[in-house]
């Protein structure tokens, strides 16, 4: 059974304020790296055998800084990249709201071939590494499209506010990815609690 840990990229100073990123690479901030050493330091505990990375520097960092605990062989796959968000992109919830009040944004993925590009991303993690366990480290956009998918709409986008550093586990069983659990951030609370 091949399973994935899906987590959520550090905090940035664009999440911190409120802004969608997509395809802008905004690095992580001092938070971030942060909740990406305590997501290292809680993961160390289980047997991975890779991690799989959006090429977005805020999914990569998060990924070589949870890697400098568990030393795996680390991938960087363009699938997993966060959806483009058109005109949107950069600005606020609330700046969003009042340019685009239907929440069409112009000139961004579109929701079809976003939903292919991430199931072909899937596709290409149990086909390459069958039985294995990949840590994916990615975008809010991204795992919340995969678990609509894998829910049929009953958690996810537009219902599902993935907090950074969070970890959703699925698992692919005979023919279907499965969803263990989703937006789990036990290992941050116990962190933050303790400083």
């Amino acid at each position: 059974m091949t399973t994935v840990c899906l987590v959520r990229h550090g905090e940035t100073d664009w999440n911190a304020q409120g802004k969608i990123q997509g395809t802008a690479d905004i690095p992580l901030n001092k938070a971030g790296a942060r909740q990406a050493a305590q997501c290292g330091a809680y993961l160390t505990g289980a047997d991975w055998d890779l991690i799989v990375t959006s090429p977005l520097q805020r999914a990569r960092r998060t990924a070589e800084i949870i890697n400098e605990t568990l030393g795996l062989p680390l991938i960087e796959m363009e699938q997993f990249a966060e959806k483009h968000f058109g005109d949107a992109e950069g600005m606020t919830y609330e700046e969003r709201a009042l340019t685009f009040p239907n929440r069409f944004y112009p000139n961004q993925e579109d929701n079809e071939l976003f939903a292919e590009r991430l199931a072909a991303g899937l596709k290409i993690i149990n086909d390459r590494f069958p039985e294995q366990r990949v840590l994916l480290v990615s975008h809010g956009g991204v795992i919340n499209a995969i678990l609509g998918e894998l829910s049929n709409g009953e958690i996810g986008s537009g219902k599902t506010r993935l907090l950074n550093a969070c970890l959703s586990h699925i698992h692919f069983d005979k023919h279907n990815w499965i969803i263990q659990n989703y937006n789990q951030v036990s290992h941050l609370q116990h962190s933050l609690s303790s400083s």
